[in-house]
């Protein structure tokens, strides 16, 4: 059993490159890699914690493997587990509805009770609009691939270290 289930919903593969970086982050048992094309969420039963990640597509919407997943989902998929999310949009191409797809997924998640953790600040971003804000963040990590690609492993380095220890149920001081 993986302690992490880290899903994913990708349009151009893009989400899925990431997924995999992210993986390669921890150790290779702590994570194992779900497409959401092709699973369904009672496999987040076996999982301690998770992870999930989509894009935006188009006007600021899902793509279509996570609103079926979505809609699948039941608060006992998620009960007693951290969820980090990230998204992936284009602050350029689609500033009013930049990383929508996160606000969505957050607001569903939310809904069935989940513990949402891994906020994200909004410095160094240029957008008007995003539904993915929560109190003046993010609520996830937000990574542009078009415009910002060469802070992208910054990014997740820099995330991880803010998820990974409570991802991996390791208590820390503070």
């Amino acid at each position: 059993m993986a302690k992490i289930g880290l899903f994913y919903a990708t349009d151009t593969g893009n989400t899925r490159k990431i997924a995999k970086r992210i993986k390669k982050q921890f150790a290779e048992d702590e994570v194992e890699l779900f497409d959401m094309a092709k699973t369904t969420p009672d496999e987040m039963l076996s999982c301690e914690s998770l992870i999930i990640g989509t894009p935006t597509l188009g006007d600021g919407e899902l793509p279509d493997p996570l609103t079926e997943f979505l809609g699948q989902l039941e608060a006992r998929h998620l009960e007693g587990k951290p969820i980090a999310l990230f998204g992936l949009g284009d602050q350029v191409g689609y500033p009013t509805e930049f990383v929508d797809a996160l606000g969505i997924l957050h607001k569903k998640l939310k809904k069935l009770g989940a513990q949402l953790i891994g906020s994200w600040p909004v410095d160094g971003y240029e957008f008007e609009k995003s539904k993915a804000l929560r109190d003046g963040e993010f609520v996830g990590l937000v990574l542009d691939q078009d415009n910002q690609a060469d802070l992208t492993n910054e990014r997740i380095e820099e995330w991880l270290e803010q998820v990974k220890p409570e991802l991996l149920g390791i208590a820390v001081a503070g």
